[in-house]
């Protein structure tokens, strides 16, 4: 109870009611206690009201002070005029009090006026009870809105992580939202993770026991490391909890609870279990299928010819959006003796329809190139034909360049493709942009043109798909801006350095589609 609440439940008391400290100094008095002597206000010590008895008045006190129920007793006060003035009381200590000292409660009443002392009595009393219901509902209220709000936590914490783990697409992901959202929502100091990686993404072949790519925040029981001693930071000295995950019928591993609270209802780690659970087998699957169209992908793409002259690497990344395979392509050719053919190119969409039109593609052009690989614009233009006969609903982006060992000179044709880089051997670069026409399918009796260029010992040629310049909502110009600024950073740099430099020069981003590299060094001659 409050010292307004005394203030409201003895301001209608028609005799005087004081709340002392134990030095005697009044807290808080009624109305009734003021017009009973001017001097009985807050502030003032009822050792005024009898300076040359103080002794006695402070053993009266202390009495009081002892005794949780009232005990009667009598006050003589001298009022201002020198008269002195017996009052009857009944004073206790007041339990309810939470002041810094204790302190004691006091009814009054005069004796001069009409004694009602057993009437007192039963006010105290009665006035006692209702202090203490009302101590007790007081208590009772803020143990129960206490109660709600640690409900009401607990289900916003059961929310915040169903909304994490929704968002959660791979392994690494589940397992970060687990280590930085599960603890609060088990009401713990920290959380990881033990599985079985052969459970979650099953191996393609016997050979693949490893664990997925990206292992960073869990533990893997198929291939256990040797302990290294450490806690995850946040853990207690208490005894982990160890907790199994387990999803349609699979028991993928367990999650070990730090410093959790016994006071964790169990249906509610339950269901905090089963929503990891879930999650890790819908990563595990994403993990298995884009596993599968990587190795599909990986499988169409040809295998490059070794050839004098040259110096060739490749690289090929899926989209991180995509678990389909897609249309992206490189090649290189014998043209005859003086010339090298290259291409490189996309087919629109991704799925496996347009991974078969990609292989055809490269079929057809492995056809077409010995008979007219000289020429870039004769090679698209019969390739242009060739997916409008036999492909008439697809669109391909496509770039054929020839390379003549002997002058050194370099043609191109460009259908729809992005431009490619040549790097000289200082860094600087520049794209082969000058010549440009429609994308292969959707257009019939394209006229192709060809730009000649020059290059030297030493250069870089990097063909690549759009896969590799594009982002959501961002111009392809600041993309290509990009490559001419990693391009600055490969001076020096082997081939196969060079081509991985580009694939990762942005490690942080996310690329909705795939990329397809194909780096070439021209040599000086043999």
């Amino acid at each position: 109870m409050s010292l307004g609440l005394f203030r409201a439940i003895t301001k209608p008391l028609p005799h005087p009611v004081l709340l002392c400290g134990a030095d005697g100094r009044v807290l808080a008095a009624n109305p009734a206690a003021v017009r009973c002597d001017d001097r009985l206000r807050p502030g003032a010590s009822v050792f005024d009201l009898r300076p040359d008895d103080t002794s006695g008045l402070r053993r009266q006190l202390t009495v009081w002070l002892r005794s949780g129920n009232p005990l009667p007793g009598a006050l003589v006060i001298k009022d201002a005029d020198g008269r002195m003035r017996r009052l009857r009381c009944h004073g206790a200590r007041a339990t309810w009090w939470d002041g810094p000292q204790p302190a004691l409660q006091l009814h009054l009443v005069e004796t001069g006026r009409s004694d009602q002392f057993v009437v007192l009595s039963q006010q105290v009393e009665a006035l006692n009870r209702e202090v203490a219901f009302r101590r007790v509902t007081e208590v009772d209220r803020a143990r129960l809105l206490s109660a709600e709000q640690a409900a009401r936590a607990q289900l916003q914490h059961l929310y915040d992580l169903t909304a994490a783990l929704a968002g959660a697409i791979t392994l690494a992901e589940v397992s970060r939202v687990v280590s930085e959202v599960a603890p609060a929502a088990l009401g713990a100091t920290a959380a990881e993770l033990y599985l079985h990686s052969a459970r979650l993404v099953p191996p393609l072949q016997p050979k693949d026991n490893g664990p997925p790519a990206d292992v960073e925040g869990w533990t893997d029981l198929d291939r256990p490391s040797p302990p290294d001693g450490s806690s995850p930071e946040g853990a207690s000295d208490a005894v982990p909890l160890a907790l199994s995950l387990e999803a349609d019928g699979v028991r993928l591993g367990m999650l070990i609870v730090y410093g959790s609270h016994s006071s964790t209802a169990p249906e509610h780690v339950t269901a905090v279990t089963q929503q990891i659970a879930q999650a890790l087998r819908r990563a595990g699957l994403h993990e298995h299928e884009h596993r599968v169209a990587e190795r599909l992908q990986l499988s169409l793409l040809p295998q490059l010819p070794r050839l004098p002259g040259l110096e060739t690497a490749t690289c090929y990344a899926p989209g991180s959006d995509l678990l389909s395979v897609g249309g992206d392509w490189y090649d290189v050719y014998d043209v005859d003796a003086d010339h090298i053919g290259l291409s490189i190119g996309d087919v629109a969409g991704h799925g496996l329809h347009e991974a078969t039109v990609m292989a055809q593609i490269t079929a057809a052009l492995r056809n077409i190139v010995p008979r007219c690989g000289t020429d870039p614009t004769a090679v698209l233009d019969e390739l242009n034909t060739f997916l409008g006969r036999y492909h008439s609903d697809l669109m391909a982006t496509a770039c054929y360049l020839v390379f003549n060992r002997r002058t050194r000179a370099l043609a191109y044709s460009r259908a729809g493709h992005p431009p490619p880089l040549l790097i000289h051997a200082d860094g600087t670069s520049d794209y082969l942009d000058r010549v440009v026409s429609p994308p292969l399918g959707p257009v019939r009796d394209v006229r192709y043109r060809q730009v000649d260029t020059t290059v030297t010992e030493e250069d870089t040629l990097l063909l690549y798909t759009d896969g590799l310049i594009e982002r959501r909502r961002e111009d392809l110009a600041i993309g290509m801006e990009r490559l001419t600024a990693c391009a600055r950073t490969t001076s020096g740099l082997t081939i196969t350095e060079l081509c991985d430099r580009f694939l990762h020069h942005q490690p942080e981003a996310a690329f909705p589609d795939d990329r397809a590299l194909l780096a070439v060094r021209f040599l000086p001659p043999a």
